[in-house]
């Protein structure tokens, strides 16, 4: 069986937990997540933990029963705590501005560039050179960041653009005559 798959969930205090036939739905102080159920895994709630087991001994089955434990942790995580990604902008007049459900970034292009969050992902600036991305839902978060990120990523010659807060980027040295 998978090793992930093996270790039970502890369910904390203010996280509720539903199970349907195709689907399991977390509800939590920050919010609410629902994620389908594969057909090869059987979850089990007992007084506050929950455990997964593949239905047969199919490889996939076992696979799945850690991957859908995985998941389910993120949305428990996700309700209770939530998650957030920080990335810094590197570069002479790189800006960020966070307005409402957009992000109004400058990277030195000829035009602002304008990013639309996606429902349940929030954005904020602390400074003009940091974001900070958060959100329930752990996919649509790093999905989010690594959209903003793709706008200018970080070059490898003076490092400039936008990288992950904890990215380390190595610097090439210059070609020489």
């Amino acid at each position: 069986m998978s090793r992930v798959g093996k270790n039970p969930i502890v369910v904390p205090k203010g996280a509720e937990i539903k199970i349907t036939d195709t689907s399991i739905s977390v509800k939590g102080p920050l919010g609410s997540l629902t994620q389908a159920l594969h057909g090869a895994v059987k979850v089990l709630q007992d007084d506050g933990q929950l455990t997964f087991a593949p239905t047969n001994e199919s490889r996939e089955a076992n696979a799945m029963s850690g991957t859908m434990r995985a998941l389910v942790n993120n949305m428990v995580v996700g309700v209770t705590k939530g998650f957030e990604k920080r990335l810094a902008l590197v570069g002479v007049g790189y800006r960020a501005q966070a307005q409402g459900d957009r992000l109004n970034l400058t990277l030195g292009f000829s035009h602002p560039v304008v990013h639309q969050m996606p429902q349940g992902v929030k954005c904020e600036t602390p400074t003009q050179t940091e974001i900070l991305i958060k959100g329930v839902d752990r996919q649509k978060v790093g999905q989010t960041a690594a959209e903003v990120r793709a706008y200018r990523k970080p070059e490898p010659y003076k490092g400039k653009g936008v990288r992950y807060a904890d990215e380390k980027v190595l610097i090439k040295e210059t070609k020489k005559k």
